[in-house]
This record gives C-alpha cells, structure tokens and sequence, in this order.
C-alpha cells in the first residue's frame, strides 16, 4: 500500500503540485493528511478512480467542479447536494443540469471497502474537485481533509447559489464576499469556466442586444443556439483542458455568461482577467489551488458535528 502511496506522488509531481494549504482552513479544522492513520491510501483511492473516470467521460471534469462548488455554497461543504429527498438541493432548478452523483458514488464505495465509515463524503467532493482539474492538464494542490458530512438539504437553500444572469460586478462580489471569498477568489474561480458545456438557455437573453457581448461571437451563438437545449462549449476548442484559455475570451467580451461579463466591469477584477488572459499560467494555476483551498473550506462540519455518510445520497 505504502508503495503505492508513492507512487501516485511521484505522477503527481510533473503536475505541478502546490502545497497551498492555508490558515483559514486550519482555523476550520481541516488538515493536510488527516486520513494517513486511518485510511492511508484514501486520496490514491480517489485518484485512481478519478483517472478512469476522467479518461472515459472528460466532460465529468467540469460537473465535478461545478457539484463541489453548488455544494460549499449552500450550508458550506457538507456534501448536502448528493442528499436525495422531494425538498432536497438536488431538486432544486440550478442543480437539475448538475450531474456526476455516480461518480462520488463510485469512490465512496471503493473507499468503503478499503475504510468503512472513515472518509466523509464532503472530502471525496474536495478531492474528486481537485483531482478532475489535475487529469485535464491542470495543476494540483494539497488539499485540507476531516470535513463531516451534513444531514439536512434544503431546497431554498439553493438561492445563495449566484446566478450566471447576475446583473453586476457589485451583486457578485458581494455573492462571494459572504461567503468569504475575495474578489481576485472570484476571479480565480471563474476560471473554472475553461471546462465544460452549457444549455444555450443559460445566456440566450445575451444574443440580441447586449453590448457587453462581442457582436460577432453573439452571431455565430445564435446561428448554434436553434434550441435552448442546444449545448455549447464555454471555451471553445479547449473544452476539456484546463488552461488560461477562457481569460483571453472574457477579455474579447466572449464569456458567455453575464457573470463572465461583468468581470470586466470594475478595475480590479478587470487588471486579473487580463493578467491571466497574458498566458502566464503557472501564476493562474498557483492561484487556482489557493482559491479552491479557500472555497473547500466554506462553513465545513468537522470534529463532532454532523456525521461519515455510509451512502453519500442518505443520512445514516
């Protein structure tokens, strides 16, 4: 086993590991390396399914970044998302396209049978996030673990959720303020976008009259979009390789969301969009690690609290 611990760091290294865990998820709790006593070989589990997966269906990347991020910010990371139930987050508008609740299931099981009742489900969401940006040429981080899983989904809930039509750079900051997050984290988070697919119902109200929207992009969206259900690449021609890519769109007014938009809007995010759009990667993906360390420790139930899900759809 400790052969194969090994093993998986030293594929990780060429990734550009980054070591970025920070204060504030020591404050919540979380810890590097909290599974090495008691399931030691938890996040070769997780990676070695994450490959298989990833290698099979690249989309999955992009819905495991984006279940991870629906999750920590509703109730905070405690994997309330993959509750099933009639009221429950997953029924909720925002979270019926989320898709990638087999996969979590799929590790959670490979890591039942190795260490029954230890790794929570919210931990497999933090690792499964990390691991999908890593297996799309990305970069890799070490990721703060020991988070419990919650017991309680709420439907509502979902509104704090921002919504790809947010009216503002002002709207969105504060979005994400509340949640602890700064305005370079929202930035640094968008850049997610660069993975991925979209419904054209998701921006079509953008396709008419919209001046933040580069005229000829929103030509040739509307000559694709025949069909709110039509799917459309969020950074062209690099859809499954987490790159810098997207930065350069926005910078083109190409983003197809109004969230991506907006971040033209003030001076500040405005100065890291076009930084990250200059290609300088390694800057983007040193960053990257740092945010979702922050993002993955939004509000997380540790020690006592809450509970290490058998099943990751129920409460035990």
């Amino acid at each position: 086993m400790a052969s194969k611990a090994l093993v998986f760091l030293l594929l990780l290294l060429p990734l550009a590991l980054f070591s970025v865990f920070s204060g504030s998820a020591e404050a919540q709790g979380l810890t590097v390396g909290f599974y090495n006593n008691t399931c030691p070989d938890a996040e070769t589990i997780v990676y070695n399914e994450m490959s298989g997966i990833i290698k099979n269906a690249p989309s999955l990347a992009a819905a495991l970044l984006r279940m991870h991020f629906h999750d920590c910010f509703v109730r905070g990371c405690d994997a309330s998302i993959l509750l099933n139930g009639s009221e429950a987050e997953k029924t909720a508008f925002p979270n019926l396209s989320v898709r990638g609740f087999g996969v979590i299931d799929r590790v959670k099981a490979k890591l039942e049978q190795a260490c029954p009742a230890t790794v929570s489900c919210a931990d497999i969401l933090a690792l499964a996030a990390r691991d999908a940006v890593t297996l799309t040429n990305g970069p890799s981080w070490a990721v703060p673990t020991g988070r419990r899983d919650g017991r309680v989904s709420i439907r509502d809930d979902t509104n704090q959720l921002p919504p790809p039509n947010v009216p503002s750079i002002s709207d969105l900051t504060h979005t994400f303020a509340c949640k602890g997050l700064s305005a370079k984290d929202l930035v640094v988070l968008s850049g997610a976008h660069t993975l991925g697919i979209s419904h054209c119902s998701s921006f079509s109200h953008r396709l008419q009259s919209d001046d933040s929207l580069d005229p000829a992009y929103a030509a040739k969206l509307r000559a694709k979009c025949k069909s709110d259900t039509t799917l459309v690449e969020m950074d062209p021609g690099s859809r499954s390789t987490f790159d810098t890519s997207y930065f350069e769109l926005v910078s083109k007014r190409r983003g197809l969301f109004a969230s991506d938009a907006v971040l033209l809007q003030d001076p500040q995010t405005r100065a890291y969009v076009r930084g990250y759009a200059s290609g300088c990667s390694s800057e983007f993906f040193k960053d990257f690690g740092e945010s979702m360390v922050k993002m993955s420790s939004i509000g997380v139930l540790t020690g006592t609290e809450g509970e290490i899900r058998k099943l990751c759809s129920a409460r035990n």
